[in-house]
């Protein structure tokens, strides 16, 4: 029998024997109504939105802690904390007022000193907060609900640094635990946002709990995205962790879960024949599929085995091990950006063809003196789309004459262990696998990923001028024209350095009870106006 036959037949049993059963008490009718019960994609193993950017702990936390601002579904930042903001005829000085009224799960109302707090722990990770850096003269409190941001330079994506949706958001924590050094975790999990974390009752790998904090004071505006007012409809939601796809399938569809984030596509026709159940598309933005290379130690600190690596890639491989047969999910996608968007392009990306092309990157790859060292490949195993590209990755390295050191592990361990820069063989990394929502991969300014300023780039450290000089071309142009211009050298210098090595565009479903409504498509789970019937 294979894998997807097997698959389906273990949909259609019984999830509590599957899983090991579901430990949770019995409840009323009413308040079984008031309970949401969630499957993550993948198990919420640490919860410091700022110190990692796992889409799982920024998901999880846009519940806990609000941002300033939030983009809605036009990718336009709107206020959220913030009442209002002025800035000088220079440009040089943003001050900002927050709304009044809020106040933290502690009782403690928000200041601008839990602010000010917050955005230099933020920023001290997050690649638009460490432009802002780079310009800042003061950030300072003015008063408890005002405060001031000086600038040595006009920096015209203010609003969007502080709204964007990819992490690390610019969640506002109190001052004491935003005092943390922001490369340490977090230990205390105080938000003011839609529901309060109840961490007696987390089992990293089982269980996460979110109850609704009473005291939160929704904006006026209806909810779209991360802006608008953020109405809880239900009192609690549980995140039930469920790695295995087949446990999860049967849950749903015996009602002992409401919301699965991303059931496979093997498993999406038997889930589309239950009555009681509604299958759709999770992000029309979809997903850029990624192979993320250390550029710090051999093999892909020489940019000739990163590129080797490109030019033997079958793209096709790599989607259809994600998302099955469906050709209508996936295409091939020679370059960084999400396709459809104005700034889509595929500068220098004539070094994908299809299927790969195995002699020519042997050959690059002989050129490159390549020695057998051997590749440390951290490969998730409870997150689908990780192990599904995993697998593709180590028969491909093998074909191309590499040595694979193949590390089975999970994805929590991925996320702590990809923040290392020790040797591989004493605890680091040469690669793993993750994507990219396509709402982050529009342009430069939310693309965590693109960036390659070294130390200061994300997991990898890439280091690259030419990318960094059409990123910054990017941020100073001021007309359309100018802006894809910049992008097309960015696309064509990311490839030639080989940022990272993109898998392919790919679409995802989410599917859910018919008794639950409210659900939006987006880049990420929006919990707010969803709700449930008895």
């Amino acid at each position: 029998m294979d894998r997807r036959s097997l698959l389906k037949g273990m949909a259609g049993a019984g999830a509590l024997a599957a899983s090991g059963g579901l430990s949770a008490p019995a409840l009323a009718q009413g308040a079984a109504a008031r309970t949401l019960r969630f499957v993550p994609q993948a198990n919420l193993a640490n919860f410091d939105p700022i110190w990692g950017t796992q889409y799982v702990v920024r998901n999880a936390a846009a519940l806990v802690w609000d941002t300033l601002y939030g983009v809605d579904d036009t990718l336009t930042p709107r206020r959220q904390m913030v009442e209002s903001e002025t800035v000088s005829d220079d440009g040089l000085t943003w001050t900002f007022r927050l709304r009044e009224g809020l106040r933290f799960h502690d009782g403690e109302p928000v200041r601008a000193q839990d602010v000010v707090a917050s955005l230099a722990r933020w920023s001290a990770r997050d690649p638009m907060g460490l432009m802002l850096r780079a310009l800042q003269n003061e950030l300072a409190p003015v008063d408890d609900r005002s405060f001031r941001w000086v600038l040595k330079k006009p920096f015209p994506k203010m609003l969007l640094a502080l709204a964007k949706n990819n992490a690390p958001c610019s969640f506002i924590m109190p001052e004491r635990i935003a005092r943390t050094d922001p490369f340490k975790q977090i230990t205390e999990y105080v938000g003011s946002g839609p529901m309060r974390f109840a961490r007696d009752e987390w089992v990293p790998g089982a269980r996460a709990v979110f109850t609704k904090f009473a005291d939160y004071a929704p904006r006026q505006e209806p909810a779209s995205w991360l802006a608008g007012g953020k109405r809880m409809l239900v009192d609690r939601i549980e995140w039930i962790v469920m790695p295995d796809p087949a446990s999860a399938s049967a849950a749903l569809q015996n009602g002992e879960i409401d919301w699965w984030e991303n059931p496979i596509s093997d498993l999406v026709p038997l889930l589309k024949k239950n009555r009681n159940l509604s299958v759709d598309i999770a992000d029309p933005l979809g997903n850029i599929g990624s192979f993320r290379m250390n550029t710090l130690y051999p093999p892909f600190d020489n940019p000739k085995v990163r590129r080797a690596v490109l030019m033997a890639m079958s793209q096709e491989d790599y989607m259809r091990a994600i998302v099955g047969d469906d050709d209508a999910l996936w295409k091939p996608l020679p370059g960084y950006f999400t396709p459809g968007t104005p700034l889509y392009n595929e500068e220098g990306g004539e070094v994908f063809t299809p299927g790969g092309n195995l002699a020519a990157a042997k050959r690059l790859l002989a050129e490159s003196g390549y020695k057998g060292e051997p590749v440390t490949c951290i490969v998730a195993q409870d997150q689908p789309i990780t192990k599904a590209q995993g697998d593709v990755t180590a028969d491909l390295l093998k074909r191309l004459g590499m040595t694979v050191d193949f590390v089975a592990t999970d994805w929590g361990t991925t996320g702590s262990r990809r923040a290392s820069k020790a040797a591989p063989k004493d605890g680091g990394w040469n690669m793993f696998h993750t994507w990219h929502a396509g709402a982050d991969c529009l342009n430069p300014a939310p693309y965590t990923a693109i960036r390659a300023n070294g130390e200061k780039a994300w997991f990898g450290w890439p280091d690259s001028p030419p990318v960094e000089e059409a990123i910054g071309a990017w941020f100073e142009a001021t007309t359309p024209d100018q802006e894809k211009a910049a992008m097309r050298r960015l696309n064509k210098a990311a490839l030639d350095y080989v940022v990272y090595a993109p898998t392919g565009f790919f679409l995802g479903y989410q599917a859910w009870r018919k008794a639950v409504s409210g659900i939006v498509k987006g880049p990420l789970p929006f919990f707010w106006g969803v709700s449930k019937s008895a």
